[in-house]
C-alpha cells in the first residue's frame, strides 16, 4: 500500500551525489537523523533510532532494558515468527500467549501466563489492528513487566489518539517491503526513556564507542552488534514519513465504505477493533473454518490459518529449542521446565481459522470500493 516516487529517487540522488553513504560520515543532519527527529516530532515521543530492521528493533530494545539468560518474555501465538525469536536472540525465551477476537494478544491469557521469571511483554499490532493497550499496559504495571510495542505491521496507526509504537516502555517499527511505508528493508526504535535509547545507540552499532556522540554517553560501553542503516535507507524514509497521514486516512476512509457494507452481510462478522475510531485493518469472522474456505475458494482470500509463519505451529525453530550453538541455547538458561507443543493455544488456531484480513483497496476509486466490497458479499 505504499507509495513509491520522484521524491525518493531525488533523496537517493542527493546521497550518492554527497558520497556520504554512511549515516556517521556525513555529519549531524544528515538524512537518517533527519528522519529521526521528524519521527519523534510527529509521534510525540523523545528517541527514536533508525535500524535495519523491525527484528532488529525488538532485539535492540530487548537488550537495552536488560531482558536476557533465565527471562521469560510473553508474546502472541500468532504473530511473523520474529516477535517470538527476538527473545531468543538476548538469550531470553518466549512464553506464547492465545490471541483474542481482535486477533491480538488475550490479556486474560497474559495473566495466566505470567511467572515469577517473566520480564517483558511484547503486544504485536497485526495487520493494523491495534491490541487492547490499556489492559495490557495495566497487567504490566500490576507485575512490574516492561512492554515492547511490536507495531512493525501498523506504522502510523494510533490507539485511541496515541500512535502504536509510542504507548509501552519501547516499540518496534519495520519498513520492509510490505509495510505501510518502506525502504525495502529497514525498521526503527521508539522509547521515551533516555537509558533504554542509549544502550540501543550502543547495542545497534559495533563501532558505537567510536562515533562522534561516544563522549556525551554516560552508560558504559559494551560490545554491540550492526543493526545500522545506510544514508539511502534514511533519505528514502525521510520521503515515506512525509505520506503517511494520508497513507492511514486512505485506508481509514477506504475501511469505513467496505465495513458499512459488510455490516449488512450474515455471511461473516467484522473483527473487534480495540480502538474503533482509528480502524484502519479490517479482518472478519465466519461462524466455522468450512465458511471461511468456502469463501476463500470464492474470493481467493484466504483464513489467516494459511498464513505460514505468522501461526506458532510453524515455528520449528522454537518448538525444537534449536540454537546455532549448543552452548549458547538460551533454554539451557531457563529457571523451569518449558515445553512447545502444537496444540498448546488451541484458542488460536480456532480464531484464526475461522478469520480472514481482507486487503483495503488503497488506491481504488470510491465505486470501485463499493463495487470491491460488494461483491465479497455477494
Amino acid at each position: 500500500m505504499y507509495e513509491f516516487g520522484k521524491e525518493e529517487i531525488a533523496a537517493i540522488t542527493k546521497v550518492v551525489e554527497s558520497g556520504n553513504f554512511m549515516r556517521y560520515r556525513g555529519g549531524e543532519g544528515g538524512f537518517t537523523e533527519t528522519f529521526e527527529k521528524e519521527l519523534c516530532s510527529k509521534f510525540n515521543v523523545k528517541y527514536a533510532l533508525t535500524v535495519n530492521s523491525g527484528t532488529s528493533a525488538l532485539i535492540c530494545a530487548l537488550a537495552a532494558m536488560g531482558i536476557g539468560p533465565g527471562d521469560e518474555v510473553l508474546v502472541p501465538a500468532y504473530t511473523w515468527v520474529a516477535s517470538a525469536l527476538a527473545p531468543l536472540a538476548v538469550g531470553a525465551v518466549p512464553i506464547l500467549v492465545d490471541i483474542d477476537e481482535s486477533l491480538t494478544l488475550d490479556p486474560n491469557d497474559i495473566e495466566k501466563k505470567i511467572t515469577p521469571y517473566t520480564k517483558a511483554i511484547i503486544p504485536v499490532h497485526m495487520i493494523n489492528l491495534p491490541c487492547d493497550m490499556d489492559a495490557i499496559m495495566k497487567i504490566a504495571k500490576k507485575h512490574n513487566l516492561l512492554v515492547v510495542e511490536d507495531a512493525c505491521q501498523a506504522v502510523g496507526v494510533s490507539y485511541k489518539g496515541k500512535r502504536l509504537g509510542t504507548i509501552g516502555d519501547a516499540g518496534a517499527y519495520s519498513f520492509n517491503v510490505f509495510k505501510n511505508i518502506t525502504c525495502g528493508e529497514g525498521g526503527a526504535l521508539l522509547t521515551n526513556d533516555e537509558k533504554t535509547y542509549v544502550r540501543s545507540l550502543i547495542y545497534h552499532d559495533a563501532g558505537s564507542f567510536t562515533r562522534n556522540y561516544a563522549s556525551h554517553v554516560k552508560e558504559p560501553f559494551f560490545p554491540g552488534v550492526n543493526y545500522r542503516v545506510s544514508e539511502i535507507q534514511g533519505a528514502i524514509m525521510g520521503e515515506q514519513f512525509k505520506r503517511i497521514d494520508m497513507i492511514i486516512a486512505q485506508l481509514q476512509k477506504q475501511r469505513k465504505i467496505m465495513a458499512e457494507i459488510f455490516a449488512k452481510t450474515n455471511q461473516f462478522t467484522i473483527v473487534k477493533h480495540n480502538s474503533p475510531t482509528d480502524a484502519v485493518g479490517l479482518s472478519i469472522r465466519f461462524e466455522s473454518p468450512e465458511a471461511a474456505l468456502a469463501f476463500k475458494e470464492k474470493h481467493q482470500i484466504a483464513p489467516l490459518s494459511e498464513s505460514g509463519r505468522h501461526i506458532y505451529t510453524n515455528w520449528e525453530p522454537l518448538l525444537e529449542k534449536r540454537s546455532f550453538n549448543p552452548k549458547m541455547n538460551p533454554f539451557n538458561w531457563i529457571q523451569r521446565k518449558i515445553e512447545y507443543t502444537k496444540d498448546m493455544c488451541t484458542k488460536t488456531l480456532e480464531i484464526i481459522s475461522c478469520s480472514a484480513n481482507i486487503p483495503l483497496p488503497y488506491k481504488m476509486a470510491e465505486n470501485e470500493v463499493r463495487d470491491f466490497a460488494n461483491k465479497l458479499v455477494s
